[in-house]
């Protein structure tokens, strides 16, 4: 049973060191070696080992011409580095007018909690409430009065 395990991670060991060991001689004995490339319908792919940019070359009758290929990666980072550029000044802005970070929590109020305040109503908003019930109660009133002459009708 031991054997067997031993034998196992053994395979495993071997399986996992040859990829390796390929991909290392697939690399060329020169270290300069920037371009590699691939043949394709219009010519040859050539991908820059450094800049990770990849040109169409095709033949001429001057010669051999290489146009750039469009680069989504490019776009994409362009992108990535202007909402970084807004979230930092939106950052900033937030800092600015005192307002806590997203995700964070003030230093002040994690120290001290606030007391709670006791928010009492104005005049105006108190007789908005006080109008608000005098038409409930009157419409009760009214209800009730109305079914009393109902009931006294069918008596």
């Amino acid at each position: 049973m031991i054997r067997n395990a031993l034998l196992v991670l053994l395979l495993a060991a071997c399986a996992l060191v040859a990829p390796a060991a390929r991909a290392q001689s697939t690399q060329p004995d020169n270290e300069d070696a920037r371009f590699t490339f691939h043949r394709v319908d219009e010519g040859y792919l050539r991908l820059d080992g450094r800049t990770g940019q990849v040109s169409v070359c095709n033949r001429r009758q001057a010669g051999w011409l290489c146009q750039s290929a469009p680069d989504e990666r490019a776009a994409l980072e362009g992108e990535i580095a202007r909402l970084q550029a807004d979230n930092a000044a939106l950052k900033k802005e937030l800092v600015a007018r005192n307002l806590p970070l997203p995700g964070t929590i003030k230093p002040d109020s994690a120290a001290k909690p606030a007391e709670p305040r006791v928010q009492l109503p104005n005049d105006a908003e108190f007789n908005q409430v006080m109008g608000f019930i005098e038409k409930v109660w009157r419409r009760l009133a009214e209800m009730i009065t109305n079914v009393q002459r109902d009931l006294m009708k069918k008596s």
